[in-house]
């Protein structure tokens, strides 16, 4: 079983014991004690201290500066304050490379038997080769290495594949990590391939790694104690990611239906070398946001009829039998189907025909989920206006779906009629620019209702504008939730959990 270690980079004892019981409270298996970060650190006071108190196992660092860490002083200290922590109990210690060998020697008479030794190597450039990263290895091992740790930077999230190969490879226990918000998967799906341990912080702003997930997450969320070799992945395609409420939303899901699956949010620059690069069949789905829905429809070997009509896909399915990727758009019936409830409480129109039917929808955006709250409502009978910041890319939008094209400013002035219905699918609103809105808050008046595809935060600032002007809303959280029910079913082969969904959704956005 993969352990979860909370690391620990507070500036004072006492606080590092306070983070020591808080992390066993959290259920983490042990704790890494950065001494590098401890102001005014008294080794013969402070180190008998924190190991005798330890309401965990412990893994000791003194971290120097030339391998990233804090510690500037001279290496017989450091050393000196390694040995003190094992012949104190600590039941692990942390040393670099490329000071390894000299420290091993020092030790060799005094290493407890129920001890052991990691020996590390990080790279805060790049992820090297498999070639390089496994010679890395190599060169661990011979030293007399218990544990083999490697840290690099994921500049790309292609790189963690060769962390992944690597480790899967190891004779001997392994931590292997990716460095940076592109490296999550590394942390999260460490047990999948075979980590010894993979690390968390305890708070957002206490991370000795970038990227880190919190202890929280990890457990949590991700359900870390119940991947294995067999858990099936799935994740988000899309960039930002930070704001996404997906990963919560699924990985609950899956827990709450006993399915072994993972959802992880996947930082994406390159859309068609991630599908290039995990083509293992164990990576089943995909959901697809901004900005990649087009994208990601050409790197499909078959698209959905709808999805092919809409020019955009939401969800990808990686077919069992072939390895065959399907791209569908599951926004289209998320988005519409809310936008055609939203109407119906406002108004007391039947249900013989869509409430869209006859309406004028101006849609804000010309992406992929613009593409499908357009076709949707055109084939609803509605009449379409497509407002972009970039004007051909609205005409070329309008022009698909037998519309009209506007510039996004134009917005602010144009009201043909009253009653209209605005549908907001740019990224505006969303984190981080959460004071963006498409349109001035004067010309809602001319509007009925205010659709927002966004639902990061729930109450973007145009739906907040909507109804301070008397405008019925409805939030992006409708979109969500209901293309999350479709997913849901496409990914698992079971019946979404909707009750279930719902709450969870509610509550943590």
């Amino acid at each position: 079983m993969t352990l979860v270690c909370a690391a620990l980079v507070v500036t004072t004892v006492e606080e590092m014991e306070k983070d020591m019981a808080r992390a066993k409270s959290l259920g983490a298996d042990l704790v890494e004690i950065r001494l590098d970060f401890l102001h005014h650190f008294q080794p013969d006071i402070d180190l008998p201290r924190l190991i005798s108190n330890r309401p965990l196992p412990v893994l000791v660092t003194f971290r120097p500066n030339w391998e990233g860490g804090q510690y500037q002083g001279e290496e017989s200290t450091r050393f000196s304050v390694l040995r003190s922590a094992i012949e104190l109990g600590a039941e692990y210690i942390d040393i670099e490379l490329k000071a390894a060998e000299k420290f091993i020697s020092m030790i060799a008479d005094t290493r407890p038997d129920n001890f052991k030794l990691v020996v590390s190597s990080h790279n805060y450039e790049c992820t090297p080769s498999c070639d390089e990263l496994s010679e890395l290895v190599v060169r661990i091992q011979s030293v007399g290495a218990d544990i083999v740790k490697i840290a690099a930077k994921a500049v790309d999230i292609c790189d963690v594949t060769r962390m992944f190969q690597v480790m899967v490879h190891c004779h001997a226990p392994m931590i292997g990590l990716a460095m940076s918000e592109r490296g999550l998967m590394s942390s999260v799906l460490s047990p999948k391939f075979g980590g010894y341990l993979t690390f968390g912080k305890l708070d957002a702003e206490k991370e000795s790694t970038p990227g880190q997930p919190t202890i929280a997450e990890l457990l949590d969320i991700y359900n870390i104690r119940k991947i294995g070799a067999d858990t099936k992945v799935f994740g988000l395609i899309a960039n930002p990611v930070k704001q996404s409420k997906s990963a919560i939303l699924h990985n609950k899901s899956f827990k709450a239906v006993g399915f072994n699956g993972v959802y992880v949010p996947f930082l994406i620059d390159d859309v068609p070398k991630f599908l290039d690069t995990f083509l293992s069949p164990d990576f089943l789905g995909f959901s697809c946001s901004l900005p990649h829905k087009v994208t990601a429809l050409h790197c499909c070997d078959i698209v959905d009829p709808i999805a092919l009509s809409i020019g955009a896909v939401s969800t990808l399915i990686r077919r069992p039998n072939d390895g065959k990727l399907v791209g569908y758009n599951m926004d289209y019936i998320g988005a519409i189907s809310a936008i055609e409830d939203g109407i119906k409480g406002s108004s007391a129109n039947g249900d013989a025909v869509s409430p869209l039917a006859g309406r004028l929808v101006v849609v804000a955006g010309a992406g992929g989920a613009a593409k499908a709250v357009a076709y949707g409502a055109k084939e609803k009978g509605a009449r379409v206006v497509v407002a972009n910041r970039t004007y051909e890319r609205a005409v070329r939008l309008a022009n698909s779906i037998g519309g009209q094209a506007l510039r996004l400013a134009d917005l602010a002035t144009f009201h043909p009629e009253e009653g209209m219905i605005l549908a907001n699918a740019t990224a505006l609103g969303m984190y981080p620019d959460v004071d963006g809105t498409p349109i001035p808050k004067e010309a809602l008046r001319f509007y009925n209702l205010v659709f927002d595809a966004v639902y990061a935060p729930r109450a973007t600032r145009l739906l907040r504008d909507a109804q301070e002007s008397g405008v019925s809303i409805v939030s992006g959280v409708e979109m969500f939730i209901r293309q999350a029910f479709c997913q849901f079913q496409h990914f698992t082969g079971i019946n979404a959990p909707e009750s279930f969904m719902r709450e969870t959704v509610m509550k943590y956005t």
